[in-house]
């Protein structure tokens, strides 16, 4: 696994932060797509919709080809794979806290239990 620096995290987020663009992430993981497909339930021109591209583009997270006129655009899930690594090691953290809090809980239940029956 190549090493993940903070740029490529922040272009990641960043890129992430837009809900167009999960919108067009959420497009491209069905299947490779145009510009002119990727556009269309959107409210914006091509060339809007094409800045939107170059972001994710530049965070790693889409790819374009090149066929004959065409330029279709597909998912690039390695670059998500990243951010999804960073934001795992917090789940374990959390999740960490969880269960500590869970047995401190339940350690609180059953002393009150006991005084109750005494």
């Amino acid at each position: 696994m190549h090493p993940v620096t903070a740029d490529t995290l922040s272009d990641t987020f960043q890129a992430l932060a837009d809900p167009t663009r999960r919108a067009i992430l959420a497009r491209l993981a069905q299947g490779e797509a145009t510009v002119s497909e990727l556009s269309e339930p959107f409210a914006m021109s091509l060339p809007a919709v094409s800045k939107h591209l170059k972001v994710l583009e530049k965070a790693g997270l889409i790819e374009r080809g090149r066929q004959a006129q065409w330029r279709p655009c597909r998912l690039n899930a390695a670059g998500l794979k990243d951010a999804f690594d960073w934001v795992a090691e917090y789940r374990r953290f959390w999740e960490q806290s969880f269960d500590r809090l869970e047995a401190y809980l339940d350690e609180i239940q059953n002393k009150d239990a006991s005084d109750d029956r005494h």
